[in-house]
């Protein structure tokens, strides 16, 4: 029997179903990361002096001399919750495919796909990291991993919710390009964001080596690049002012700005205070919210049709009566 008879045989989803499971996929991707900032605040990130084993020959957490039981806890319940992170991209996997046998659908198979693939390639950026004792530009590589799978999972969410047409852009051509311009300088953000990370204090554990670069000068730097995807981000409403851009574009494009400029007071915040634990954790939750909403706004830009309704589905039997 083939895997996709098999499939065929599981209850097509809801349209709400998969609109939540789209959902759950974009929370978890993000907040693995969130998760993963408390074990670096709090010193945890050798917790678990080893990888997959959290100590040698255990695969929990056990009584250590020179490792407190907390530490080991907080790091432990982090690799934890990537089997929660791996259940919800089986669970799109599945529900994409679900689909895909009644109405092919090869893209949002292909996005939903790369929940799993994620998954796996940061498994073996984390067991890097560990290794590597916690290396400033490892930490770095494996923040900046989760970037796109946070932004894939917005597109998995749209995927879900929307058709397979080729992409009407709602948008002219410059505004287009400078969507892209966007993006770009929405990672350029991110990545001075973790260098200024890597000079500060919170390593993940005490003995972690530090960026010797003057943190002042790295500061500037991203706060200097947030303001040009401010920039950006102006010229991108100019466009959509003169193109007449639906109300929908509107309010997503408020949210960014919302969100935007929220993370870059809290940046301002946490670099005054002296970069306490809780901010750093919020910055990072800030972070993801920035990259799903930039996301967010690219999808609102074009239009890809409505989905296709499930043969003797409730939607299709109002689309006929409708038109009866």
């Amino acid at each position: 029997m083939s895997l996709n008879s098999l499939v065929a045989r599981l209850p097509y989803p809801s349209r709400s179903v998969q609109k939540a499971v789209g959902i759950a996929a974009v929370v978890a991707q993000a907040g693995i990361g969130v998760t993963g900032s408390v074990v670096r605040v709090t010193g945890s990130g050798l917790g678990c002096a080893t990888w997959p084993q959290c100590q040698p020959g255990s695969m929990v957490p056990v009584s250590h001399d020179e490792l407190h039981a907390v530490t080991q806890w907080i790091e432990f319940s982090n690799r934890l919750l990537t089997g929660v992170v791996i259940a919800v991209a089986a669970i799109a996997v599945i529900t994409a495919w679900r689909v895909h046998v009644d109405h092919p659908r090869k893209r949002l198979l292909a996005l939903a796909w790369t929940m799993p693939g994620g998954v796996v390639l940061q498994a073996v950026v984390g067991g890097m990291t560990v290794l590597a004792k916690l290396e400033w530009w490892t930490v770095a590589i494996h923040f900046l991993v989760s970037t796109p799978l946070v932004w894939l999972a917005v597109l998995l969410l749209h995927g879900f919710v929307e058709g397979d047409e080729p992409p009407r852009w709602l948008v002219p051509p410059l505004a287009r390009t400078l969507l892209v311009v966007l993006t770009v300088a929405m990672w350029a953000v991110l990545v001075a964001g973790t260098t200024v990370t890597g000079a500060g204090p919170h390593g993940g554990d005490p003995e972690t080596h530090r960026l010797d670069a003057p943190i002042e000068t790295l500061a500037r730097v991203h706060s200097g690049l947030l303001v040009v995807y401010l920039l950006v981000l102006a010229v991108v409403g100019l466009t959509l002012l003169r193109a007449g851009a639906p109300k929908r574009l509107w309010r997503r494009y408020g949210l960014v700005w919302l969100v935007a400029v929220a993370q870059g007071i809290l940046g301002l915040v946490q670099y005054a205070l002296g970069v306490p634990e809780a901010l750093v954790s919020l910055h990072v939750l800030g972070s993801a919210l920035v990259i799903i909403s930039t996301a967010a706004l690219w999808c609102g830009a074009r239009d890809r049709g409505a989905p296709v309704p499930r043969a003797n589905s409730p939607e299709q039997a109002g689309e006929l009566t409708a038109a009866g």
